[in-house]
């Protein structure tokens, strides 16, 4: 296998990428840390118990997890055995690293209780550099169906994540989603109560006459090669 055909094999293709970031750009997301997001990851590490949570955006290029939520320093899960490298994650990973870019392809969560029983999955880089082993995630899905990031957590152990899990992520990627419309929403109102701008300069008033103003006025079917989250929901 060529590393081109390698790397299709781990990272899904992506047509929406270049809609998806002209949104967030609209949004004003996704390139920079944002404080209320860091706080999404931090509860959603102490409700699963996982080392590792992330609010992600995912560009054409780049992951980047605006959310952030890594284990201490001195804590069992920030230095994995299975690693190779350091297990330092920062706020940027290329986007043929991880399983988001998968959840942001089909548009809906994955559970990956041991990436090691998954063939497509076992070889990404994250297994070896990071020393991941489980991966429970949600799509950040718009008014309009299309997602525009993710919510997850990460362990570096095999997690029996099941029903409750899944129903968590998709419950705090649901809140992200409800912070990011009223965010929009707030925006919006804000620039109707300043009015149009106008970038030409009001008339100059004339001689001994008043000064003239300026006017007022969230589902695909599971794809081949992906474990089926309904798996964990009753039937």
């Amino acid at each position: 296998m060529t590393y081109e055909e390698e790397r299709m094999f781990v990272t899904p293709h992506d047509p929406a990428a270049p809609e998806r970031v002209e949104r967030l750009r609209e949004l004003g997301i996704g390139d920079e840390p944002d404080g209320k997001f860091d706080e999404f990851a931090k509860k959603l590490a102490e409700i699963t118990g996982a080392p590792y949570a992330m609010v992600n955006f995912i560009d054409e290029d780049r992951q980047y997890f605006a959310g952030l939520h890594v284990p201490d320093e001195d804590s069992p899960a920030a230095a994995a055995p299975d690693a190779t490298d350091s297990p330092e994650v920062g706020r940027d990973m290329d986007r043929d690293h991880g399983y988001c870019p998968h959840v942001v392809v089909r548009r809906k969560a994955l559970v990956l209780e041991d990436v090691c029983d998954y063939p497509r999955f076992a070889g990404n880089p994250v297994v070896d550099k990071i020393g991941i082993r489980s991966y429970l995630g949600a799509p950040l899905l718009d008014h309009n169906g299309k997602a525009l990031g993710t919510v997850c957590v990460v362990d570096t152990e095999p997690r029996p994540w099941g029903r409750p899990g899944l129903e968590t992520i998709k419950a705090m990627a649901a809140e992200v989603m409800e912070t990011i419309h009223k965010r929009e929403q707030e925006q919006r109102e804000r620039e109707q109560e300043q009015g149009p701008q106008h970038d030409t300069p009001p008339p100059a008033p004339q001689q001994g006459g008043p000064v003239a103003g300026a006017p007022a006025q969230y589902q695909q079917d599971p794809q081949p090669g992906y474990p089926d989250p309904r798996a964990h929901e009753s039937r």
